[in-house]
């Protein structure tokens, strides 16, 4: 299975949740990080912390039971949740640090969608995949307004946020990140880019 390419679109957001210093997702992160619980659940029996290999023979397993299958390109895995309020499909596919999932990007589509179906168009599913992971992991979304992605939903648990937005219009695409990895993440990407400009100097 190929690691998944990600779009620009994590990153834009993984920058405003950086800028965004008081608006209402920065209270809630500091609030949520200081309560020092942990919620690493993601879906599907996959958790934060899982290592490439269970999570590969994990994925085999549900492969077998016919859970899921290959998604596009052989670059994702593909999940259809019964939940939504029309026939959809998911994708996802795990970002890893030290070998250990951190972050799980996922995309979500209508089957029908098509142009001029503006009932199946991203306004209404972004509602829907909302509506369906309050079923999964409880309200508490609060509406973010981003300068590029419009409205994102975001919810955090502990050391878990969820994100939800409008990547265009048929796709919707959501992010689970162990936010305290993430963190560390960031601040090693930013070291080694200083070094290599320091480097270059």
């Amino acid at each position: 299975m190929k690691y998944l390419i990600y779009t620009a679109a994590f990153s834009s957001l993984m920058f405003f949740w950086g800028c965004s210093e008081t608006s209402e997702y920065k209270r809630m992160e500091k609030r949520e990080l200081a309560s020092g619980e942990r919620n690493d659940s993601l879906f599907l029996g996959v958790y934060f912390g899982m290592t490439s290999k269970k999570f590969y023979a994990h994925c085999w397993e549900m492969n077998k039971k016919e859970l899921i299958k290959e998604g596009l390109n052989n670059s994702s895995v593909e999940y259809i949740p019964r939940e939504l309020k029309a026939p959809g499909k998911m994708y996802f596919y795990p970002k890893f640090w030290e070998d250990k999932i951190y972050e799980m990007p996922v995309s979500f589509s209508y089957d029908a969608w098509a142009p001029w179906n503006k009932e199946l168009f991203a306004d209404s599913l972004q509602l829907d995949v909302r509506q369906m992971f309050e079923s999964w992991y409880g309200k508490g979304f609060i509406e973010i307004k981003h300068p590029v992605r419009g409205s994102v939903f975001v919810k955090m648990d502990g050391n878990r946020r969820i994100s939800i937005w409008k990547e265009d219009d048929r796709v919707v695409r959501a992010s689970f990140t162990d936010v305290p990895i993430e963190k560390i993440v960031e601040a090693q990407l930013a070291e080694q880019k200083a070094k290599v400009k320091q480097g270059a100097q």
